[in-house]
């Protein structure tokens, strides 16, 4: 599946930022497309059906997986969560970049069907940041945090499995480093032979 279009794919703990960067990002980036992702928990906050995720039921997503309908799937924090395989091909066949925010399992599996994908994963300076950061969301209990916090550190170990890490102690300079890995990556020469096969082509260079 040579498409295109370029795949970027962001894993994190809970309370790390990644949402964040990846919004500010999408503000900064025209030319960058978010794969909303499938999942069975409650939308939070201000979260609306098809902006940050699609809410759907846990019948309905086993229904989807049987139906082959995920690139990925996983469950984490006790909910299920999974990335549509019909939207994602589409973008990048018609050149269009994509930006994933998923969790670590699911980017290991998107890195098996797209060699070409750029795994990124986004740090907090350290664990008792973290807490402190999930404490002042305000949006779960005493106990989802200490869920949040046991798993953080299985979560953090999976870095080295990944092509960037960016360390979010600033959220400025964390955005910067986020810009900077998809503006090169879209320079590197095996992603502009993708992209602009056309001109290649006429410098005789495929």
């Amino acid at each position: 599946m040579d498409y295109p279009g370029n795949l970027f794919v962001v894993a994190a703990p809970s309370g790390a930022g990644k949402s964040s960067l990846v919004k500010a990002l999408l503000e900064l980036d025209s030319h960058l497309n978010v794969s909303i992702s499938h999942t069975t928990r409650a939308p939070r906050g201000q979260e609306v059906d098809g902006r940050e995720y699609h809410f759907i039921t846990e019948p309905e997503f086993r229904a989807m997986i049987d139906h082959g309908d995920f690139f990925e799937w996983a469950e984490v924090h006790g909910n299920l969560y999974g990335t549509s395989r019909a939207g994602i091909e589409a973008r990048m066949a018609a050149g269009e970049d994509v930006i994933l925010e998923i969790d670590w399992q699911g980017a290991l599996q998107i890195k098996k069907l797209f060699p070409n994908a750029v795994l990124i994963f986004i740090l907090p300076p350290s664990f008792e940041e973290l807490l402190q950061r999930l404490r002042r969301r305000g949006e779960d209990g005493a106990e989802v945090i200490a869920r949040r916090m046991e798993n953080a550190r299985t979560e953090v170990a999976q870095a080295r499995h990944f092509d960037f890490v960016i360390i979010n102690a600033l959220f400025e300079t964390a955005l910067f480093d986020l810009k900077a890995i998809v503006h090169a990556q879209r320079l590197k020469y095996a992603a502009q032979a993708r992209s602009k096969r056309a001109v290649f082509e006429a410098l005789n260079l495929n």
